[in-house]
């Protein structure tokens, strides 16, 4: 039989660096603002990396606080990312190495923005089917790495973070536990957010064409991203909502993709969940991709609002293109 599958640890890291929009400005077109940064985005400011400090730096900075505190053994360390410290090896055996996790399977998930959700979908799995008791799944970009700064499409919009939390079995959980997921993709439309170089199709990242046409950098499409971002989530999020048995109206707390402040609205006003439960914090912290959500749940706990039993809908958006949407009832942690 299936085993129930609870979180019972949620945590977050955010770099010490601060970037308003007016240290952004500074490398973008002259015309723009900070009131027009704002009106487009909701954000504020973001974190960014020092230089040196990594993905899995990051990850194990927002995942510590949990092995500190968690007994007994922790079986798989799964990392959703984008932006990996290398093509090869994986981020996430390094995380587990230095969180000091021997043995602990570790692999990766790419699915950019939606690859938290992604990588919940399968560790719960794998946790229901017995394969593992504990894991910790984080979320970590650091997509200042990736983002030109003198492009207006993105430099405003990503920041850098992490976030991490602790799943387990738990055949007593009344609180923590996950509904049905909802995952889908549409590789026909690749083309409108990628980056194009360092794979094997275009292998090069420092050959003269690929630096003059800056293929290293993220590159995004964004009035179409925007309607597919809100189709898509709006179309997952009810889809999770309606196989967990619940209706709009028993949603606490919406938790999506922190992307675009505009996007959020569009998505809570689609799904009829009002404005006030759906979670913003991308107006101190931006995009941080795959730490997005994560990050949001994290300052959800740290506002004090959730109570355990809360019922919280999660929905993302991203690369690829791939989307995601689950139902948590939240659980009882420590504050």
């Amino acid at each position: 039989m299936p085993q129930p599958v609870a979180l019972s640890g949620l945590s977050g890291w955010l770099p010490s660096r601060t970037v308003d929009n007016t240290d952004v400005l500074a490398r973008l077109p002259e015309g723009l603002t900070e009131e027009w940064i704002v009106q487009r985005t909701g954000i504020r400011e973001r974190r960014r990396v020092e230089p040196g400090m990594s993905t899995s730096d990051m990850a194990v900075r927002a995942a510590a606080p949990l092995v500190a505190t968690t007994t007994g053994r922790i079986d798989a360390v799964v990392v959703a990312t984008t932006t990996p410290d290398f093509p090869i090896p994986a981020t996430a055996p390094i995380v587990a190495a230095e969180l000091g996790l021997v043995d602990a399977a570790a692999w990766d998930v790419n699915a950019a923005c939606s690859g938290f959700v992604t990588g919940l979908a399968a560790v719960t799995s794998m946790i229901s089917a017995g394969v593992f008791g504990r894991a910790l799944l984080i979320g970590a970009d650091a997509m200042s790495t990736v983002v030109d700064p003198g492009d207006r499409n993105t430099a405003i919009l990503f920041g850098d973070g992490a976030g991490a939390v602790l799943l387990e079995a738990d055949s007593g959980a009344e609180t923590g536990s996950f509904g049905p997921f909802d995952l889908g993709s549409d590789g026909g439309s690749t083309r409108l957010v990628g980056i194009d170089a360092g794979g094997s199709r275009q292998r090069s990242r420092t050959g003269p064409s690929v630096v003059a046409d800056r293929d290293h950098y993220l590159r995004m499409a964004g009035p179409e991203l925007f309607t597919h971002a809100v189709r898509r989530m709006t179309a997952s999020g009810a889809t999770a909502v309606k196989d967990a048995g619940w209706q709009p109206s028993d949603v606490d707390w919406l938790v999506a993709h922190q992307a675009n402040v505009r996007i959020l609205t569009a998505v809570a006003d689609r799904l009829d969940i009002p404005e006030e439960r759906c979670v913003v914090n991308l107006d101190l912290v931006g995009n941080t991709s795959a730490a997005s959500i994560p990050l949001a749940m994290a300052h959800l706990h740290r506002s004090g609002r959730a109570r355990a039993g809360d019922r919280v809908l999660l929905t993302a958006f991203g690369a690829g293109l791939a989307w995601g949407s689950t139902t948590l009832t939240w659980p009882d942690l420590p504050h």
